[in-house]
């Protein structure tokens, strides 16, 4: 949600998002940017948010506006903000710099020490190089997110649209970008998270985009308007078939572990071991978080 737009603002708790994050950067314009800093503390505080993420995305390191927008958001925001972006995150440096200022923020704004997470983008070649570095850089750090805009535009392609597919290509342009930064992030216990796609219009062309970064096993993609939230939950939320099938896995490998000692068994036709439960406990929990319920027997 643009900070500098009230109207934007109040609209944000009634859409059905996992998180939403306040922005004080792309979609604000300079001369608004100190403005609205005060906007976006005032709905955080005032506005009923229900039990979702609360985040703000500030300004980079780059700009005038970093130090400014944390101080005055982190102050005046309450206990409710617990994330801030770092957007164009080029080097482990800046997350420490971000690290370390918002631990003094914290203790003079009465706030326990390490409250506010972090959520680092990484829009750059350099950002990419450095990702590991990156990932590793903060016990704050929460969340990695690509922005794939800026970073078409670090690597200077030949492209005016970023975030959706471009047909010329034969194949993903942006497959071994997905896949470095995933690495990076799982290596760290990070939440992995893909930027938006830009034409809110082409659905169906959201939809085939939402499905490539969900099988490399991202956590979610960002919306930019309320039709790409809803594709956004129905696709990476797993199916009810998934979830009961995920569910009958842990219940045959818990009987096999404790009760037959076995290590490994069949589970209709295919074989079911340690890795399964591994995979079916992430689609439990996902489904779970989804509001999914055990199909009755």
């Amino acid at each position: 949600m643009p900070g500098s737009s009230e109207r934007f603002l109040e609209k944000g708790p009634s859409i059905p998002a996992d998180m939403t994050f306040l922005d004080l950067e792309d979609s604000v314009a300079p001369l608004e940017k100190e403005s609205a800093r005060s906007k976006v503390a005032d709905a955080i505080k005032n506005l009923d948010w229900g039990d979702r993420i609360i985040c703000v995305r500030v300004n980079a390191w780059d700009t005038k506006w970093t130090y400014g927008d944390v101080i005055e958001v982190v102050s005046n925001s309450g206990d409710r903000l617990e994330e801030i972006m770092l957007p164009k995150v080029q080097s482990a440096a800046e997350i420490v710099a971000l690290d370390l200022l918002l631990t003094q923020v914290e203790q003079n704004c009465g706030l326990k020490v390490g409250h506010i997470g972090i959520e680092a983008q990484i829009e750059t070649t350099r950002g990419l190089i450095n990702v590991e570095e990156i990932c590793a850089a903060s016990k704050r750090l929460e969340t990695i997110i690509f922005g794939p805009a800026d970073f078409a535009a670090s690597m200077e392609m030949p492209v005016l649209t970023g975030g959706v597919q471009i047909p010329e290509y034969p194949g993903d342009h942006f497959h071994y970008v997905f896949s470095k930064i995933l690495m990076a992030g799982r290596a760290n216990g990070l939440q992995v998270i893909d930027g938006p796609f830009l034409k809110i219009r082409e659905i169906d062309s959201f939809r085939d985009y939402c499905n490539r970064t969900k099988t490399l096993g991202y956590d979610g993609k960002w919306a930019l308007h309320p039709d790409q939230v809803t594709v956004l939950n129905e696709i990476f939320s797993p199916t009810q078939e998934q979830f009961d099938r995920a569910i009958a896995i842990l219940d045959a490998y818990r009987v096999a572990t404790e009760q037959d000692r076995k290590g490994a068994v069949m589970f209709g036709d295919e074989m079911i071991d340690e890795a399964s439960r591994k995979m079916a406990n992430k689609f439990v929990a996902r489904g779970a978080r989804a509001g999914l319920k055990p199909s009755a027997k």
